[in-house]
């Protein structure tokens, strides 16, 4: 049982909840310890296991801000037992499938009651039909509009169903950005929600725009190439589906811009703390504006909202509620990392295994970008679908690697081609590589790509025994995650993590979108406990590699890292000497 799980179970009581019109500041609090614990860089389950009864482990749990006594309880049953009695007991009552109901827009708790019990609907299918049927109208406080708003919202969660990673979302949020920027009438335009906040997958594409002619920018908006279906339109606000994706367009007044960019920026739990500040000081800070009782004063800008409340400007990818308020009022917030920071790169791969460019090729591309040094990180033989490399291979690229960065050397170019590998961490817990071939590389990271449905402590040691090892230096992608298409290894990030800092290993951000692997919260948890981050790209061509480093610092912005947490911010010099086989 790890975090994730105890968050989803939390999440479902509050669906089920919610349904049976329990009361809703219950189904809030649920809801909010859901989101709590899925973001703790603190094991729930250590926690229980090392309290030696029930009464120690609740008085330790609800030292963690939104967690109460009854909430600690359920924590503690879970951790006990892997199943909440009350989750069990709201099963029986409740049909499952009426949850995913929840999902459909214009469908609420109440109505999946009223149709439920007047038509035993349970299902998405069921609605549907009884919505065409217009069945739903017989029901008091619905009506054939109800139906067409249900249908259409079934239409549209059937399209909208799964969320998309950020490498697809953005670049369809930034061509319509670019598009609309072309209008004379746009006086200020701005990419809010999730995507502001850079997180690794997304629901739907907000953008906000100052207008003073609002119809001439939803005509424009609605009328896009890439525009699938217009769901609405109106004065102020339009959606649409844009390549499979929904997006919103807003026109708020210049007054509102600063407010509203904040409220659509969120994070909705981020929002409901900067209100409550705001009522603190007997202010209203909504999507308008920021108010005392009847006048505005301030909201043009976005820094008003923060600074009404005093606090400093709070970065977006920040927005988390994850102590992000406390530590503006400390005065604590982190410098967080840019792109500038980055010195090089510590994992591109070639055409010595399964990269599509040559080393010189991917060296060009990295000075094009000012780095002073990339880390060629091949395969090694065990990944075989990926070209990987033998140890004839290795001695042959290296003869290259050398010859090229003399070549540098002669032309004055203050850049330098490290000899790396991407070594297999096998399931038996060797390495690929002997420690003799090994510990001639200027830099060796150890991943796994095989038996990855290992069990929890097995994953835990195998990584753990790569760590151990005095050549290696780097983890790359930890938990081995790929977005969309595969859950991270049944894996102890906390022993990961304990034992990297024991032995000065160096954990990767693989800024492959597709990865973002260690995520945010993962990132946090490394700095909080002094373990250093390497960002890397990974990638398999020189395109890829000037791409996806975004995604990459935008994750580790997320997971509150400063340049002085990463590796790859130093020197060559200063970098090479932080890694473990050259201490």
């Amino acid at each position: 049982m790890i975090n994730l799980d105890i968050a989803r179970i939390f999440d479902e009581i509050a669906d089920l909840s919610e349904i049976k019109g329990e009361n809703p500041f219950r189904v809030r609090a649920y809801r909010r310890a859901a989101r709590t614990i899925e973001t703790l860089t603190l094991d729930l389950r250590s926690i229980v296991e090392r309290s030696k009864s029930e009464a120690d482990a609740v008085r330790e749990l609800t030292k963690i801000p939104g967690i109460g006594e009854g909430i600690a309880k359920k924590i503690y049953e879970i951790v006990k037992t892997g199943r909440s009695s009350k989750l069990e007991s709201l099963r029986s009552e409740v049909n499952p499938s009426l949850v995913e109901l929840l999902k459909i827009p214009h469908v609420g708790p109440k109505t999946i009651a009223k149709v439920h019990k007047e038509l035993g609907i349970s299902t998405i299918e069921e609605l549907e039909e009884a919505a065409r049927r217009h069945k739903l109208a017989r029901i008091a406080g619905l009506g054939r509009k109800a139906e067409e708003k249900i249908l259409k919202g079934i239409e549209q969660y059937r399209k909208q169903k799964g969320r998309v990673p950020i490498a697809k979302a953005l670049p369809y949020a930034e061509a319509i950005v670019e598009a609309l920027k072309s209008l004379k009438s746009v006086r200020k335009i701005v990419i809010a929600g999730s995507l502001r906040r850079w997180k690794d997958t997304i629901g739907d594409i907000d953008i906000l725009v100052v207008s003073e002619n609002p119809s001439e920018v939803m005509d424009a908006f609605t009328r896009l190439d890439g525009v699938e279906e217009v769901l609405a339109k109106g004065e102020t606000k339009s959606s649409v589906i844009f390549r499979g994706i929904n997006a919103d367009l807003r026109v708020v007044p210049p007054e509102s811009f600063g407010a509203a960019t904040h409220y659509f920026t969120g994070s909705k739990q981020h929002n409901i703390r900067i209100r409550e500040l705001g009522v603190k000081k007997g202010l209203k800070i909504n999507e308008y504006g920021i108010f005392r009782g009847e006048e505005r004063i301030g909201g043009e800008r976005e820094e008003d909202v923060f600074a009404a409340v005093n606090l400093p400007f709070i970065p977006p990818e920040l927005r988390e509620d994850w102590g992000e308020i406390e530590a503006a009022q400390a005065g604590k917030l982190p410098k967080l990392i840019e792109m500038k920071d980055l010195k090089g790169d510590l994992h591109v791969h070639t055409n010595y295994s399964d990269g599509k460019n040559s080393i010189e090729e991917m060296a060009k591309a990295a000075i094009s970008l000012g780095y002073e040094y990339i880390a060629v990180a091949d395969h090694s033989k065990a990944v075989g679908i990926a070209g990987g490399m033998d140890e004839e291979k290795l001695r042959k690229r290296q003869k290259e690697i050398e010859r090229l960065n003399e070549r540098f050397e002669s032309a004055g170019i203050n850049f330098r081609v490290l000899s790396a590998v991407e070594v297999d961490i096998k399931s038996d817990f060797k390495l690929d590589f002997s420690d003799e071939i090994l510990r001639d590389l200027d830099v060796v990271i150890a991943a796994i790509h095989s038996k990855l449905s290992q069990d929890r402590e097995t994953m835990t040691r195998r990584i753990i025994s790569a760590i151990e090892n005095p050549y290696v230096d780097i983890i790359a992608h930890p938990t081995g995650r790929i977005l969309g298409k595969r859950e991270a290894y049944s894996l102890d990030i906390e022993r990961v993590m304990d034992a990297a800092h024991d032995n000065g290993v160096v954990l990767e951000l693989n800024s492959y979108p597709d990865r973002l692997d260690l995520r945010d919260i993962h990132c946090k948890m490394a700095k909080e406990r002094g373990v250093k981050i390497a960002i890397s790209t990974d990638a398999h061509d020189a395109v890829q590699m000037r791409e996806v480093i975004r995604y990459g610092i935008a994750t580790a912005r997320r997971g509150w890292l400063s340049p002085e947490d990463v590796v790859n911010t130093r020197s060559l010099r200063e970098m090479l000497s932080m890694l473990k086989h050259k201490h």
